[in-house]
């Protein structure tokens, strides 16, 4: 199953490269993010038997997408290796 989320998650990057130019703030990165997350938001309000499990994991691999796109467009990727963060517990 992660295989197969990790999978969707590189072809939406691709897919969102391709369409859609580079983020050029962290101002605009939160955005694109919220408007992600609040498209999972729209899922999460409707009653259980309402709502579509590829929709929300849809949601989520988009989520997750443009969090990788803001971290790299905006040059963050390596920022928590050498600064040591990110590691189990700090």
């Amino acid at each position: 199953m992660t295989h197969d989320f990790l999978h969707d998650l590189c072809n939406e990057v691709v897919r969102a490269v391709q369409l859609h130019p580079p983020m050029h703030s962290l101002h605009e990165a939160y955005a694109v993010i919220l408007e992600e997350v609040d498209e999972l938001w729209g899922e999460v309000r409707k009653k259980q038997a309402d709502r579509d499990p590829r929709v929300v994991r849809g949601e989520l691999v988009q989520i997750a997408a443009m969090c990788w796109r803001a971290a790299r467009d905006l040059g963050l990727e390596a920022a928590a290796v050498e600064t040591g963060e990110g590691k189990a517990g700090k």
